[in-house]
């Protein structure tokens, strides 16, 4: 009896990974030539993504309210499974640093210290988290935030719009804040975001990249959604004024010209919710690949014909994007979804992750040498 209530934490965290990938149809998945996709995990809800110091993913969600934890091995096999939170209001972002992380829960960012030093010792117990701020907008509306550590060391947190089409206050929404490690400096970085969802920085220029979701009730196919680019702080990237950089909005563009605010390196699918990118800085995929941008598409959902649901491809060239393609498609069958993907990550071994939030799942896409 005591060596099975020993072992029944164990079994526990390894129950969900117990899932065959049968159950899932990735013989749907088209990709290109000598790629292959798999199923890594199930994680309900599974949105952004993470990568820890000792071979864990940390994946938050967004309806689920609970943050996960998943310990790989050398063959990118996940062996454990860890609740590390649960309860949260709408926890979409997490992020790794200095052997703590960092989780967004609408109005707040906690931070959960030694997190992996604790997720080695059994029975495992999730340690309290620290509040680093929670001063943020209360509103749901756009509420959940994608967060990542820059370049400089500091924590980007952006917070969008309360409404689809609206002209709020620019110092608290429709932006991306930075603050540093312990919640301070607070200051904002870009302006006239409506909702990004996702962002990275180029693996050579250290530039600011990330994707922006277009408003609503303007049509089936306007306003596209964006890949922006922001070199430096203090840039103005439309919303409310101007979408696409060239559409002025009916209702706020007669206020400013397109001409005045800095127009997206990419104009996306309209509607197709571009949600998390990511730069390819892996070995693993052919050269044509490496530092590219990788855009996961949520796909639309009040669209008369439904588009996204799918892995893009931005390719680019001197700073410039030169083509925009479908990289990984499938998760839509006619009008039906059965998956939708949220986030990118690019693993050591330079396989890519996509996680998806409606299936419940996380992928990995390999690429096999010839």
């Amino acid at each position: 009896m005591a060596t099975m209530k020993r072992l029944l934490p164990l079994l526990c965290a390894l129950l969900p990974l117990a899932v065959a990938a049968a159950e899932l149809p990735l013989h749907l998945i088209k990709l290109p030539p000598g790629f292959a996709i798999e199923l890594f995990a199930r994680v309900d809800n599974a949105r952004g993504m993470a990568l820890g110091a000792q071979n864990t993913l940390f994946v938050g969600s967004m309806r689920a309210g609970k943050v996960h934890a998943l310990k790989f091995d050398a063959r990118y096999k996940v062996t454990r499974s860890h609740l590390v939170a649960e309860g949260l209001q709408l926890p979409v972002g997490v992020a790794f640093r200095d052997g703590a992380l960092y989780v967004s829960a609408a109005s707040r960012i906690l931070r959960f210290d030694g997190i992996e030093n604790r997720l080695a010792q059994l029975p495992y117990s999730p340690p309290p988290p620290a509040v680093v701020r929670d001063d943020f907008p209360r509103e749901t509306h756009h509420g959940w935030k994608f967060i990542a550590f820059g370049p400089d060391g500091r924590l980007y947190v952006p917070v969008g719009a309360p409404c689809n089409i609206c002209a709020p206050d620019p110092e608290r929404y429709a932006n991306i804040l930075r603050m540093n490690p312990d919640g301070s400096n607070l200051e904002v970085f870009a302006r006239g975001v409506r909702n990004t969802v996702g962002f990275a920085w180029h693996p050579e220029t250290r530039e600011m990249w990330f994707t922006d979701n277009g408003r609503d009730q303007m049509g089936d196919n306007v306003p596209p959604d964006e890949l922006n680019r922001a070199p430096r702080a203090g840039l103005h990237f439309g919303y409310p004024y101007c979408h696409g950089g060239t559409l002025a909005d009916p209702e706020f563009g007669a206020k400013r010209a397109c001409a005045d605010f800095v127009p997206p390196v990419q104009n996306l699918g309209p509607h197709v919710a571009a949600l998390g990118m990511r730069f390819y800085d892996g070995a693993m995929f052919p050269p044509e690949y490496r530092r590219q941008a990788f855009i996961a598409e949520h796909g639309s959902w009040n669209r008369t014909k439904k588009i996204g649901y799918r892995v893009s491809l931005v390719r680019l060239r001197d700073g410039k994007a030169v083509a925009y393609e479908p990289f990984a498609e499938g998760w839509l069958q006619g009008e039906s979804p059965w998956g939708r993907p949220a986030d990118l990550l690019v693993l050591p071994d330079g396989s890519l992750l996509v996680s998806d939030d409606h299936a419940g799942a996380i992928y990995r896409i390999s690429h096999a040498r010839p």
